[in-house]
């Protein structure tokens, strides 16, 4: 199924867009023995609550019958799957959340002291509802209720009605916008919820008032609590701008896509904010610094991999493919970052900000190897798009 190909339904174009303006692919993506390594490692290796949400997410994005959020007619999906759509790997992430998950918990797994994590699966939990075989099962729906139930009464807020990243203090991390938002947008997409979408954009507008960097138009780390980080870490900006986008495709795909106009509007705005700031810093190479401002710091194949999936699935959104030289530049390294294995290579140490990861003593990152499995698949609907669009 083809991906979508539209203008952003009650929203005017942006001034500074040039619509349209297609430009194609510069390069072939992954070989499908590629695609296939980086998949099975990723599964090998995605444990922590975040992790097994972005790889469920990525599987999704990378079936070829369209049913993730990008794929046409996919808010609600179809009740029952069909037989191309590859989703096994995909349903065994989500049937163990759910089989495990204690029934006194109500976030869908064990968060590790993270308020926002657990919400990284709730979409696909909603998903896998939707279309699951036994209608007389509730388990996930359930299990979605009592995450959703969680976020709104239970999870700490700063003063300004911020949902907490954390459990232990109110602190806001920029990984958030991934995270919760849009597992608001999807509960409310599909139950025709008109507050659970507002909800969403406003958790992002709460945090982009608490993190964003005037100078730059990127966004800051973490704000509050007892320690801040201001940096301009890649995969902070990269987490926000991609958890934006699915939230505003999300909006953009429900019956209320005109009367939430503004909020289109603004989360195309700050979007693009973000994937201009970040490769107004790239490097000859291709890639993004760790921290994007910082030439100093090491350059960081995860965060690249996601903010170039982001820009193709932005220059589909919108019409406008100004930044996809970038991506494709982007694309290239990381193709070149890829080792014989399937193991994505120069990535940041997903559980230090600021340390690279050793993969000489064979360490990697779980969500790097889920951010190009979602390269590939945005690079391939961009090049589905260009193919029937008229330049």
């Amino acid at each position: 199924m083809a991906p979508l190909v539209r203008q952003l339904t009650g929203l005017v174009a942006l001034s500074t867009a040039k619509f349209p303006t297609w430009r194609p692919a510069l390069q072939d993506g992954f070989t499908n023995t590629t695609i296939d390594l980086l998949r099975t490692n990723l599964i090998s290796v995605a444990k922590a609550s975040w992790e097994r949400g972005t790889a469920a997410e990525a599987l999704l994005e990378l079936s070829p019958a369209g049913l993730s959020v990008y794929g046409e007619d996919s808010i609600p999906p179809p009740a029952k799957l069909p037989k191309n759509a590859n989703l096994t790997d995909f349903s065994t992430i989500v049937n163990d959340v759910v089989a495990a998950k204690p029934p006194d918990s109500k976030p869908l797994i064990d968060g590790q002291g993270s308020v926002a994590d657990p919400a990284s699966l709730g979409s696909s939990v909603l998903f896998a509802n939707w279309t699951r075989t036994d209608k007389h099962d509730e388990s996930y729906d359930a299990a979605a209720k009592g995450q959703l139930d969680y976020l709104l009464n239970d999870a700490p807020r700063s003063p300004s009605g911020a949902i907490s990243h954390r459990v232990e203090q109110v602190q806001l991390w920029s990984d958030f916008v991934y995270m919760v938002p849009p597992f608001l947008a999807t509960y409310g997409a599909f139950q025709k919820n008109l507050t659970l979408l507002e909800e969403s954009f406003n958790q992002i507008s709460l945090y982009r008032d608490a993190l964003h960097d005037e100078a730059t138009g990127l966004w800051r780390h973490i704000a509050l609590g007892n320690w801040t980080d201001d940096n301009l870490w890649a995969t902070g900006n990269a987490w926000a701008a991609a958890g934006a986008l699915r939230v505003l495709q999300t909006i953009n795909s429900t019956t209320e896509a005109k009367t939430l106009s503004r909020q289109q509007h603004n989360l195309t705005e700050w979007i693009g904010d973000i994937i201009t700031g970040a490769w107004s810093f790239q490097t000859e190479e291709g890639l993004l610094h760790n921290v994007l401002n910082d030439p100093t710091s090491f350059t960081d194949t995860a965060s690249t991999a996601l903010l170039a999936a982001t820009t193709y699935r932005y220059a589909i959104l919108t019409h406008n493919s100004t930044l996809v030289p970038a991506a494709n530049h982007a694309f290239e390294a990381i193709q070149a970052s890829t080792n014989l294995e399937g193991w994505l290579e120069g990535t940041v140490d997903p559980y230090s900000f600021y340390a690279p990861s050793q993969t000489g003593l064979g360490q990697y990152s779980p969500e790097g190897q889920a951010f190009a499995l979602m390269l590939q698949s945005a690079w391939r609907d961009y090049v589905d798009v260009i193919k029937v669009v008229k330049p």
